[in-house]
């Protein structure tokens, strides 16, 4: 019989960092909203969850690498929303943002999580953001918690 590993969905005890955007605040903030709530739902302690606050979508991966390399977190959340302008600007960040968050997680073995909305419109983005299309921040604090426990798991 194969043995199964999952991760569980009980934060006590995990220590989180997450990363926001401060462009485009009036969707990140409810990212941000959301992940705090399902953090402090799933058990994660208020003082074991640190935020910081980035001036853009593509200096998350910086971020997110200087907290993930510093040994004090388990996972770190990368929340940000990207929406689509009349320029190639988009492409750039968007895909500097994945191709950095990716990155950050496979070199430091810390579960980073992509929680960066790529969306066509402001209305895309508040659906995300804990409207009709869900809610994207939930989902993100949801997989670092996931993905934290599982790496306690395999390491």
């Amino acid at each position: 019989m194969s043995r199964v590993l999952e991760g569980a969905l009980d934060g006590a005890g995990l220590r989180v960092c997450v990363v926001v955007s401060r462009w485009n605040e009036f969707v990140t903030r409810r990212l941000l909203e959301g992940a705090e709530k399902v953090l402090r739902e799933r058990g994660v302690a208020d003082s074991d969850v640190t935020v910081a606050w980035v001036p853009g979508a593509f200096e998350l991966p910086t971020a997110a690498k200087w907290a993930a390399a510093s040994g004090q977190f388990d996972a770190v959340v990368c929340l940000g929303a990207v929406i689509r302008g009349e320029t190639a600007h988009f492409e750039y960040v968007a895909g500097g943002a994945a191709e950095g968050i990716q990155r950050v997680a496979v070199e430091t073995t810390v579960p980073v999580i992509f929680g960066v909305l790529t969306v066509d419109t402001v209305e895309q983005a508040l659906s995300r953001a804990g409207g009709k299309d869900g809610h994207k921040g939930e989902e993100a604090a949801l997989a670092a918690i996931e993905m934290a426990n599982l790496r306690r798991q395999l390491l």
